[in-house]
């Protein structure tokens, strides 16, 4: 039997417009500290996006969402930020912002296997069905 463990996730979201409060979910960042993971999973829908959002510089969007992953392994592209603990990086990436990238409150959950999880919270809560 695999121990259940606690986690922490919130869902990215794209925010074209801050004033109207409008966004699309396009990733995952989940946090496990007693299994030692950070990760985030990606799945910008470009066309969804344009349709809603025309106006929206799909390229720096993209960049944006790019960093999202290498904050959370600690890459060297990731900059300072990327050379603080897990935690620390975690906590960066879901503090509150009034940018075109946001995301939501934490929510917290159990699980055998983080990797698992965070692509099952892809799956249910960014990509349609």
């Amino acid at each position: 039997m695999h121990a259940l463990n606690s986690y922490d996730y919130a869902i990215v979201r794209v925010v074209p417009c801050v004033e109207r409060g409008e966004y699309i979910n396009v990733g995952v960042i989940l946090f496990c500290r007693t299994r030692r993971f950070l990760g985030a999973l990606i799945s910008l829908d470009k066309q969804r996006l344009t349709v809603l959002f025309p106006a929206t510089d799909l390229a720096m969007v993209q960049q944006h969402l790019d960093s999202i992953p290498l904050v959370c392994s600690g890459s060297i592209e990731a900059g300072i930020i990327g050379q603080l603990s897990q935690s620390e990086r975690f906590h960066w990436l879901v503090s509150p912002r009034s940018t075109i990238i946001q995301t939501s409150p934490v929510h917290s959950g159990l699980c055998t296997d983080p990797a698992v999880t965070l692509e099952h919270l892809l799956k249910t809560m960014v990509l349609l069905p």
